[in-house]
């Protein structure tokens, strides 16, 4: 499988994804830090790819979306947006009326990272 195969399947197959520099555990940058509080807050069940291990997960990613920064934070599929965009949904209840919709009320609230590889075994 692809890089770009496996980010695509990250996006399609988590309910709530998150690109970010760095893990929930660990981040490195500011605005994934930012992100992830907002999805964390909100309730969201958080997937995290760190981009910082490979280049091409941030270039492959970037052409898949035609988005240019990180964090990238994806919800049933749907690209949300970066920090900015992610932290005035959740000031605004958008992000948990989002959430509601795509994955229901009573949704089980967890936290996962996923590695990726550039060459698949």
């Amino acid at each position: 499988m692809t890089l770009r195969e496996q980010i695509q399947q990250v996006i399609d197959d988590e309910p709530v994804a998150i690109f970010m520099k760095g893990t929930p555990e660990q981040p490195a940058c500011g605005n994934s830090l930012r992100a992830l509080q907002a999805l964390w807050t909100a309730g969201a069940p958080i997937t995290a790819v760190n981009v910082l291990p490979d280049p091409q997960i941030r270039q492959e990613l970037s052409a898949l979306t035609d988005w240019p920064t990180i964090p990238q934070v994806f919800v049933k599929g749907e690209l949300l947006g970066g920090a900015d965009i992610t932290e005035e949904l959740f000031a605004s209840g958008e992000l948990g009326r989002k959430l509601d919709e795509a994955l229901g009320e009573d949704r089980e609230q967890v936290v996962k990272t996923v590695e990726l590889a550039a060459t698949a075994a």
